[in-house]
């Protein structure tokens, strides 16, 4: 008669099955590849894209003072050199300056959910609206304390609608005058829509929906995505995950060429970075990351030895 298993086997068992499924869900091999791929493509990157490995952390998880819970999303206005972001419960936008100060709130009447907002030319900003699925186009001015998408220009994305794991973060491309917006999980998606015009005042658009794909049918090695924003000057889009803790670079032609884990140790971080919801870029090619409640990141990149 075979002997029954005793509790070490069995936990030891268990602890096996486990790291199995935590090592599937947060696609460790995959990740453990493209960190190994992408670092050895440092020597043609590294002088021709943000090339995320140098950056390190110059503002590290500074609370903004004046805002206490649920920042998400992040935009950097190249007109004002400000910083975007949104707020739900209630619904607001929030401006901050470069060193993560709170410079006013405006309150946000229509939307029930707002988890992205990127910044478009002028005035004109994009908003996404997570319970609606929809995306909103707004004027903030330097002087506004309230905006309504009431009557506002906006379209609606039926695809894959699901409560709560819908369309997170959104970027306007300036040079080819195109939206992208990144879906959450269940599946994660990255699409593109073109046909928009930025100067638009009605609320049709002729436009088209297509979806972004990485060169390498793999390499959304992320759990999840929580933000995006192109980087006009290289064509580079970055890609932010939340539960995986990552920044990753892509090149024009969906090729995953560097990335930043947001772990403590990595870029000069003391900390992990606890929920990063929104990222942006300045045009000086400053990094800034927004941690849900209300943390504050910037990222340098170190200069080159000489």
């Amino acid at each position: 008669m075979p002997r029954p298993r005793s509790l070490k086997t069995i936990l030891l068992s268990l602890a096996l099955v486990l790291g199995l499924l935590f090592g599937w869900y947060f696609k460790v091999p995959a990740l453990g590849y493209y960190w190994l791929s992408t670092t050895l493509g440092a020597a043609q990157w590294a002088n021709n894209a943000l090339w995320l490995p140098d950056y390190r952390v110059a503002v590290e998880g500074l609370p903004i003072q004046g805002l206490t819970r649920n920042a998400s999303g992040l935009t950097f206005n190249t007109e004002t050199g400000t910083l975007f972001t949104v707020i739900n419960r209630p619904p607001q936008i929030a401006e901050l300056d470069t060193e993560g100060r709170l410079l006013r709130v405006i309150g946000l009447e229509g939307v029930k959910d707002p988890e992205g907002i990127t910044y478009v030319q002028g005035e004109r900003y994009v908003i996404s609206d997570e319970d609606s699925h929809r995306m909103y186009w707004v004027q903030i001015g330097r002087d506004t304390r309230q905006v309504s998408v009431a009557g506002r220009p906006s379209l609606g994305i039926g695809i894959d609608r699901l409560h709560n794991s819908s369309f997170e973060g959104i970027s306007w491309d300036g040079v080819h005058k195109r939206l992208y917006v990144v879906r959450e999980k269940l599946p994660m998606r990255v699409l593109v829509i073109t046909g928009l015009d930025p100067d638009t005042t009605s609320s049709g658009f002729n436009i088209d929906i297509s979806e972004w794909q990485s060169s390498r049918a793999s390499s959304l090695f992320m759990s999840d995505l929580s933000s995006v924003t192109l980087h006009d000057a290289t064509g580079h889009l970055l890609l932010l995950s939340d539960e995986s803790a990552l920044v990753v670079e892509y090149a024009p032609d969906g090729r995953p060429i560097s990335m930043l884990p947001l772990w403590r140790g990595f870029g000069g971080l003391q900390r992990k970075v606890p929920q990063p919801e929104g990222v942006a870029v300045g045009p000086d090619g400053r990094l800034y990351l927004l941690s849900e409640p209300n943390l504050f990141y910037r990222f340098e990149r170190a200069p080159k030895p000489s």
